[in-house]
């Protein structure tokens, strides 16, 4: 399962340095909802290895504004505290895990 993240524990993951994969969703927002299974099974899979969670935008603004985050679903991908990669929209589990296995080598 994915963690829950908020602004402050956001922050505190992406600056450990460690890879760092967070989902910004909403609950009105459909495909926000449909990546949240994907989301969760990324982080089954590859939990040990990469600190993964999402941030719902309507509670947290601050990293929202920090990264702009403009469209959700966004996936934003983090490694030594910087953004190495995005994905905005719905996809499938095999576009995220193709993004996330190049930062854990």
């Amino acid at each position: 399962m994915a963690l829950q993240f908020n602004d402050a524990s956001a922050k505190e993951a992406i600056e450990s340095g460690k890879v760092v994969v967070i989902d910004f969703w909403a609950t009105w927002c459909g495909p926000c909802i449909a990546m949240g299974p994907v989301v969760d099974e990324l982080a089954e899979k590859y939990g040990e290895q990469a600190v993964i969670g999402k941030l719902n935008i309507d509670e947290e603004s601050e990293i929202v504004s920090e990264y702009r985050v403009r469209s959700i679903p966004t996936i934003l991908f983090f490694k030594n505290g910087e953004v190495v990669d995005r994905s905005v929209g719905k996809v499938k589990y095999s576009e995220l895990e193709s993004k996330l296995l190049p930062l854990l080598g």
